[in-house]
């Protein structure tokens, strides 16, 4: 494995944490601010639709999956290094755990607590071979989902992080390109069979849409998280394919800067989506499409800040005190003068 290739992985996986951070901010606003249930008929509703079979139950599922692929890459850097990998991720996930206490104080569907905890399941998971955490990665999806709870889907979803890992996917991409896109092409007709099966539900009559209590809705929502892992299957191979063409990688290099500082945006979307509904008395006042004028422009703002935040720093603020209260000392912060 050169350097090119190790590079390579690095920022694939930067623009896919940014990528998925473009998502999920889109569904958190609503609870946050209490968005306004749609009128039928209106671009609000068909709005709604829209988040509903393209974004939600898709992009926390790539942010899970890429939570696997990182511990896997953390602990065996740290072993590389001669360092105790488990004991260091153990240390990671508690201050995780610990930030994760203060943030769900403000956003009470936040996923850094749950991250943390299910990081003591799939621990051991690291030593299994790479057939067994793909094959019971994949099982355990293939049955969860039926349940369609987001909860039972985080082990699995990691489990198949940890297999990508270990069979060094985001490194092999660069030269087996020809595999990824099969792997799309497939994933591509799977969605598009899965999603006209998901919107023969769609409810067009939105007055119990979120609170479940149709057993239209209750399949269109259920479905919806069934299907999602296929959905965002066929997104990350999109993106990956994407990410060959030098054009493609300039264009989204703020994408890049927003994903390396991952935990600083995830939770600087609720700062700015609770500042925001305070300041300027959102809540419970915004409409749909009103919320994503509001994420488009916390968009430009974190993409601005990050890509300016790296030019002369090393780490995102909050990426800066997690690895200096895992390694229990203070890495260096900017970057040397060229």
């Amino acid at each position: 494995m050169n350097s090119k290739d190790v590079n390579a992985r690095i920022e694939a996986l930067d623009y896919l944490r940014g990528f998925a951070l473009l998502g999920i901010i889109l569904v958190n606003v609503i609870p946050l601010l209490s968005v306004k249930v749609p009128l039928p008929g209106t671009g609000n509703a068909t709005y709604l639709r829209f988040l509903y079979l393209f974004v939600e139950g898709r992009f926390y599922t790539i942010f899970t999956f890429l939570f696997g692929v990182g511990f896997y890459i953390f602990i065996s850097r740290a072993m590389a290094k001669g360092k105790n990998g488990n004991m260091l991720f153990l240390r990671r996930i508690v201050v995780l755990f610990l930030l994760g206490l203060v943030h769900v104080q403000f956003h009470p569907g936040e996923a850094l607590t749950i991250y943390a905890v299910y990081g003591l399941i799939i621990l051991p998971f690291y030593r299994a071979s790479k057939v067994v955490n793909l094959v019971f990665g994949a099982a355990m999806v293939l049955v969860f989902s039926f349940f369609a709870e987001k909860i039972f889907m985080v082990v699995p979803l990691m489990l198949l992080g940890i297999a990508a890992g270990q069979y060094r996917v985001f490194e092999r991409d660069v030269h087996h390109w020809k595999m990824t896109a099969l792997f799309t092409g497939i994933m591509f007709v799977l969605s598009i069979g899965c999603l006209m099966y998901q919107y023969q539900y769609a409810p067009f009559e939105f007055g119990d849409a979120l609170d479940e209590t149709s057993i239209e809705t209750k399949m269109f929502l259920h479905i919806g998280i069934m299907i999602g892992p296929i959905v965002s299957a066929f997104y990350v191979g999109l993106l990956m394919l994407l990410l060959r063409f030098s054009i493609i990688r300039k264009v989204l290099s703020p994408l890049k800067s927003y994903g390396r500082m991952a935990l600083t945006n995830y939770v600087s979307q609720t700062i700015l989506i609770l500042t925001a509904g305070k300041g300027l008395d959102l809540v419970d006042q915004l409409t749909y499409i009103q919320s994503l004028y509001l994420c488009l422009v916390i968009y430009v703002i974190q993409l601005s800040f990050s890509s300016l935040w790296l030019r002369y720093f090393r780490f995102g603020p909050l990426e800066w005190m997690w690895r200096a209260m895992t390694y229990l000392e203070l890495p260096p912060m900017r970057k040397p003068k060229i």
